[in-house]
């Protein structure tokens, strides 16, 4: 890139591992004349590593309103502005709408960068057969609210994506499987690029209890995927013999699994009727 043109560079950072980066995004960093920020404390750490000295100025969720004013400024007296987040893409449950909007407004262009981010990542490894899915990001953290959210999720046909936080990710596990079907099976992804990466699948119903097994496991950033509803057409006759006598030796989990292996009906069909029958 010869000479960066006069724009707002929505540039995608790393969400743990600081190698997660373009070599466009260095180049537009290198480049540009002021970087927004959510955390400038935060930023420094990644721009160090690289080399980068620049001006930056904090965007975040309590001053974007003026921090956008300011950028808008900035580009009217010809500087190039790069706006980056915490981690990840900005504008996706992170800052940076605001900015974007008021910048298009204003008549300059707002170019992204595409990069790291941390739903995407999680999809990609979750091994979910669901051609669709829906990018939810954090839940309300009240729980009225959040459990009145889950309901009308409930029926999206659709693999459903959340991010949560480690102080709720309790309390946000116990909902999921209270409120949605036994049979959905949750794929945890846990602190994604960094040194105690962890991505973890298993039926939704036992989340809560693989959760409390270890204090370690509540702990770092989450992205929680959840399979789309489990098929509404019963099992034949031959899945359902063929669950029942597992169910006499072995726990529900086993028994939807083997009986998956042996008949090909969906695992998460049988374990959902697992369920019902041992109750």
């Amino acid at each position: 890139m010869s000479e960066l043109p006069n724009a707002l560079y929505v540039v995608a950072t790393p969400i743990g591992n600081l190698g997660d980066i373009t070599l466009r995004a260095l180049e537009v960093l290198r480049s540009a004349d002021l970087i927004a920020c959510e955390d400038t404390r935060h930023a420094q750490t990644l721009l160090e590593h690289h080399g980068i000295r620049a001006q930056t100025v904090p965007l975040h969720e309590h001053n974007e309103a003026a921090a956008s004013v300011r950028i808008v400024e900035a580009l009217r007296a010809g500087r190039r502005v790069a706006l980056i987040s915490d981690a990840g893409t900005p504008g996706i449950s992170d800052p940076g709408a605001r900015a974007c909007a008021a910048a298009r407004t204003a008549g300059f262009r707002v170019v992204p960068l595409p990069g790291p981010n941390a739903a995407i990542a999680a999809i990609s490894a979750a091994g979910l057969s669901d051609a669709r899915f829906l990018f939810v990001g954090f839940l309300p953290p009240k729980p009225m609210a959040r459990q009145h959210e889950i309901e009308t999720l409930k029926g999206m046909p659709t693999a459903l994506v959340f991010y949560e936080a480690p102080h709720r990710i309790e309390e946000t596990i116990a909902d999921l499987a209270a409120l949605l079907e036994p049979g959905r099976t949750l794929v945890v992804a846990r602190e994604l690029t960094k040194l105690f990466e962890q991505i973890v699948s298993m039926p939704l119903a036992e989340a809560p209890a693989w959760l409390a097994a270890d204090d370690n496991r509540k702990r770092g950033e989450f992205v929680l995927v959840v399979s789309g509803p489990p098929p509404h057409d019963g099992l034949d006759t031959d899945a359902e013999r063929v669950l029942n006598v597992l169910l006499t030796e072995l726990p529900v989990s086993q028994a939807a699994k083997l009986a998956a292996a042996i008949t090909g009906a969906p695992k998460n069909a049988l374990y959902e009727r697992a369920l019902q029958l041992k109750a």
